[in-house]
């Protein structure tokens, strides 16, 4: 686990960085904080003063890359070496998909990666809910998960996120460790038919994993649980986020007609082990 005095470093220095180059980085402060045995965290400082941070999050076989320089230390070879120090734990821990993610307007992120032998795989969005006069509906329920519950949230990963089972129940039940997550199943027609995790932390409620069937998909249900959860969450005083892969138009409707707004955009660069 990582100390306190490395998360406030790491926070500072991602503060810096995001003031300076206008961007937002994705950090996953979820998994930060609920950090393994595993080295997933690669530090470079100087004079007791972080200036280069690496952190590996797995999902399953993949492993997602995001780091940072502060502006006043680049171009120094700093983050070239934390991600030599990287290599050796991706192969140890067998992730066999790397995704380097960059913020959209990171000139310098790009910069690096034109030296590296990635391509562009995909983008996503981070969108942040404006508020509004919104209601909620008794037409759908939203329970706590339970331990029977766990076959069906793999299903709904594999189903909505192209998952492989295997790496979907790996990733479930790595998830279910963190203090910061609820998992909640949805219910309709007398049926559980989707389900949604939330996180909360510092004033701000993120929703991951949201997914429902494919048979009830296209009767209004998503729609109706997000709006349950925005109001559920807006009334705790919670900021409310999220995030959708740019290209899932569906998904993207869905989220700006409950009122979320399209905030800074990621992007992630794809290389298979051993091609």
């Amino acid at each position: 686990m990582l100390k306190e005095s490395q998360l406030i470093a790491i926070k500072q220095l991602q503060k810096e960085c995001e003031k300076t180059d206008g961007i937002q980085l994705k950090l996953n402060w979820e998994m930060l904080r609920e950090r393994e045995g595993r080295q997933m965290d690669f530090f470079h400082e100087e004079d007791g003063e972080l200036v280069a941070y690496l952190a590996l999050f797995g999902f399953g076989s993949t492993v997602e890359v995001c780091g940072m320089v502060n502006p006043r230390n680049r171009r120094k070879g700093h983050f070239t070496e934390l991600w030599q120090q990287a290599l050796a734990p991706i192969e140890q821990y067998g992730f066999q998909t790397i995704l380097l993610n960059t913020p959209s307007l990171s000139n310098t992120a790009k910069g690096w990666l034109a030296s590296q032998p990635y391509s562009y795989a995909f983008s996503e969005y981070q969108m942040r809910w404006s508020e509004q006069p919104i209601e909620a509906s008794d037409e759908v329920l939203i329970r706590v998960a339970k331990k029977s519950d766990a076959n069906l949230e793999v299903k709904l990963d594999v189903l909505a996120f192209g998952m492989d089972e295997e790496d979907a129940r790996s990733h479930l039940e790595r998830i279910k460790e963190r203090q910061d997550e609820q998992f909640l199943m949805i219910e309709a027609d007398n049926r559980t038919i989707g389900k949604v995790r939330i996180n909360r932390m510092d004033g701000e409620a993120w929703i991951y994993g949201f997914a429902i069937l494919p048979e009830f998909q296209g009767r209004g249900y998503g729609r109706k649980v997000l709006r349950n959860i925005v109001k559920s969450e807006h009334d705790a005083g919670n900021q409310i986020w999220l995030e959708v892969e740019a290209k899932n138009n569906r998904a993207l409707g869905l989220y700006e007609s409950v009122g979320f707004v399209k905030m800074q955009g990621q992007d992630y660069y794809k290389k298979n082990r051993g091609n």
